[in-house]
């Protein structure tokens, strides 16, 4: 049986947000040219609810798109023969433009490789940045978060298990350990 431990409620999910919200603010002084992407499925949340926290406190729209990178993956052979291509929701040509990826845990970095490659291949921006709800460790390539909502030291067997309401019904992040015989 798996043990479960909140190290995030709705309150420090909200909160995290709002704190990335001013940090993107602050390192772009504003947000002109910024385009806002998340990875599915819960980055696509999360990045929608980074603009709306931008756009309350700039009182500026950021444009949010959405990126699909299931065949952009390393190791596709893993997934599903049939997996579906959704691929980039873009709200516009993302050249020239600082985009600022968004994702739900930041862990081995193949995901975020996978999602640069699919960006590539949509535009050439200015600037990619990256924002991460959970950093966990254990990168496997050399790629770093430019805004992090918490830093959570795991062990390789832990999940780190984001919850949004929009998917899940409640927000919410907590850490699953298999227990051990």
């Amino acid at each position: 049986m798996a043990e479960q431990s909140v190290i995030m409620d709705e309150a420090a999910m909200r909160r995290a947000l709002t704190r990335i919200a001013h940090e993107i603010l602050e390192r772009n002084k504003g947000v002109a040219d910024c385009i806002i992407v998340g990875i599915k499925t819960r980055g696509v949340y999360l990045a929608r609810r980074l603009a709306e926290k931008i756009e309350s406190i700039e009182g500026v729209g950021v444009p949010v798109g959405e990126l699909d990178i299931t065949l952009y993956r390393d190791d596709l052979t893993h997934k599903a023969e049939d997996a579906v291509l959704q691929g980039a929701k873009l709200p516009g040509d993302i050249t020239g433009q600082t985009v600022i990826l968004v994702d739900d845990v930041l862990y081995t970095g193949r995901t975020v490789r996978a999602a640069l490659d699919a960006l590539i291949d949509n535009g050439r921006p200015r600037m990619i940045q990256l924002a991460v709800l959970v950093d966990r460790g254990h990168r496997e390539l050399p790629i770093r978060p430019d805004f992090v909502g918490k830093n959570v030291p795991t062990a390789r067997s832990e999940i780190v298990a984001v919850q949004v309401k929009e998917v899940d019904g409640s927000d919410q992040v907590a850490i699953r350990r298999g227990r051990s015989s």
